[in-house]
């Protein structure tokens, strides 16, 4: 039988796990991309990962994330992480929307989500023992930086920086600058020397700014309303930290230890202007020690409409909101499949299943 998880493997990790295995203990980084609606595939393994198998071996740990990545990590360092990932499926998969909606109102239904999910419990993130969370977001620059709030500018702004990024991912670096709320009791210094053409800011999280900062990494140009005024952060309009890190493509090999990296995908693409580039795709040695997990493509097609949940779901289901809760409930469900997958992988990994990046 098919597996329903596909493993890539970078060449540090592979001789680490083929001389020593597979130990929670070696895991000291995990990731989580931007994608909206593709993360809730992820849940049963974030359940197992956070519940169960990396509390068997309490290490200070980074979580880092973009978009709704971010706010699974932000859930993941929660007291009650199974319970957290649980409030979050229920709480995005609720989501519901008119047939003409505009930026303000998609803004106001995902700073309530976030609310609820964090009510009485904002704290939690920011002091977890053992995981450090790191919230990636984008702050505009040239002309994003002068956009003030008006549709047009930011529609003229973003088109000449998908033009730019055409031209060389290093161009999109005119338009946006990369901003990281990080722990306070990590100063995030793997991020901090260079790694790319990116201008970088590095900014404490804390209680005042954590919604904010959240809110902010998953705020999809156009269709969510630009957050502006965060605590402790340079002034200026912010935006999904996809739009630069969409996959985090990231220098993991700065740490010694291994990357475990839930993906919703078998490939990395460093920006969300670069979907539809694949000459982009990250291979380089950044990926030296990442472990990647992905759904594989037999367990796709057993999902209803044989894919993942995505953002296109809301205009094909359209008003029928039971509908679309009814299917990615059942993907979520469905996900538990992958959990048990990854709990026997990492029992005992079979490197003659796992490929090369």
């Amino acid at each position: 039988m098919d597996s329903p998880i596909t493993i890539r493997l970078g060449a540090r990790a592979r001789a680490r796990i083929a001389a020593e295995g597979l130990r929670a203990a070696d895991v000291a980084i995990v990731p989580a991309a931007a994608g909206g609606p593709k993360g809730l595939i992820l849940h049963g393994i974030d359940c197992w990962l956070f519940g169960d198998w990396l509390k068997r071996a309490p290490r200070q740990r980074r979580l880092v994330g973009a978009s709704i990545g971010a706010w699974r990590m932000a859930a993941a360092a929660c007291a009650d992480p199974v319970a957290a990932q649980r409030r979050l499926a229920r709480l995005y998969t609720a989501q519901r929307y008119p047939a003409k909606v505009d930026a303000a109102y998609v803004s106001r239904t995902c700073r309530a989500l976030l609310d609820e999910l964090f009510d009485g419990r904002a704290a939690e993130p920011l002091n977890h023992p053992q995981h450090h969370l790191s919230v990636l977001t984008v702050r505009g620059a040239g002309a994003l930086a002068r956009a003030n709030g008006a549709r047009w500018r930011e529609t003229a702004g973003f088109l000449l920086a998908a033009a730019n990024n055409l031209l060389a991912r290093s161009r999109l670096a005119a338009s946006m600058q990369r901003v990281v709320f990080h722990d306070r009791r990590d100063d995030a210094a793997w991020l901090r020397r260079d790694f790319d053409a990116f201008a970088a800011h590095f900014v404490g999280l804390s209680e005042a700014n954590l919604r904010d900062a959240l809110l902010a990494s998953g705020s999809i140009p156009l269709l969510l309303e630009a957050v502006v005024g965060i605590a402790g952060a340079p002034p200026g309009a912010y935006w999904d930290g996809g739009l630069i890190d969409y996959h985090l493509h990231l220098p993991y090999q700065r740490d010694p230890g291994l990357v475990l990296y839930p993906h919703f995908a078998d490939h990395i693409v460093p920006g969300w202007l670069d979907k539809s580039l694949p000459w982009r795709r990250a291979r380089d040695a950044a990926l030296d020690n990442v472990i990647l997990v992905s759904p594989s493509p037999s367990f796709l097609a057993t999902l209803p409409n044989g894919k993942m949940p995505d953002r296109r779901d809301f205009k094909f289901y359209g008003q029928d909101h039971a509908a679309r809760m009814r299917d990615w409930g059942r993907a979520i469900a469905e996900s538990e499949r992958l959990a048990e997958a990854c709990a026997r992988w990492a029992e005992r990994p079979d490197l003659r299943l796992a490929a090369a990046f």
